[in-house]
């Protein structure tokens, strides 16, 4: 989806780049990221320790720029996405709408720290929408084998929340302490045992992929 959005763009901004995932193998690719550690981890040979808000490029230097769940991280979002329109002609946002109605379990029953965390860090789509002048709105549905291990990605597993360490890759749960957290991830392993979980999520284990709330925003 992210390809096919990139249109026919050779030259393109990878905005908080972290490792690299989700770049095209077969373009030629700039990636911008703020951490070391997370630069130090790219495996690309174009790499530019930065920030969204004040983007070292001059006018129209790239074909199309992406920007793949990184906006919540922005000190400035309204600067940053005209520091991404100007620097591309084409920009391509993936992102997760805060106003989705249907929200995740393990946010709603275990850890509800985490609704009023993503509630203050993200953006609404109408308001990145309306800031890049955007054409498309893409839904994104979250496949129930979905490799990528952010936050909402076992929705069908939930046996993966126990696992500290895929816990400390989520931006959002490495965030929060850990008494916000622990006692949620405790219920959880109780109700995993005794089936409580799967009794009260059965309608989720039949389906392929559910629909959380994110979107690629497509402009320019």
């Amino acid at each position: 989806m992210i390809e096919e959005s990139l249109g026919d763009a050779e030259t393109i901004l990878n905005v908080g780049a972290g490792t690299g995932s989700y770049e095209p193998a077969d373009r030629q690719v700039v990636a911008i990221e703020p951490s070391a550690v997370m630069l130090a981890q790219h495996a690309g040979s174009r790499r530019v320790r930065g920030e969204a808000e004040s983007l070292p490029f001059p006018d129209v230097s790239f074909d199309a720029a992406m920007v793949i769940l990184t906006v919540h991280h922005w000190r400035d979002l309204l600067r940053g996405l005209s520091e991404v329109k100007r620097v591309a002609r084409r920009q391509v946002i993936f992102t997760w709408d805060p106003d989705h109605d249907r929200r995740l379990w393990i946010a709603t029953e275990y850890v509800p720290a985490i609704i009023a965390m993503e509630a203050a860090r993200f953006a609404t789509v109408p308001r990145i929408v309306e800031a890049l002048d955007a054409h498309t709105v893409h839904r994104f549905e979250i496949p129930h084998d979905f490799t990528d291990g952010f936050q909402a990605a076992f929705w069908r597993k939930p046996e993966a929340y126990l696992d500290p360490r895929i816990r400390a890759a989520s931006s959002t749960f490495a965030s929060l302490p850990s008494e916000l957290v622990e006692p949620g991830i405790a219920q959880l392993r109780r109700d995993l045992e005794s089936g409580v979980w799967a009794s009260e999520h059965n309608d989720l284990l039949g389906l392929d992929s559910v629909d959380y709330g994110y979107r690629l925003v497509v402009a320019g």
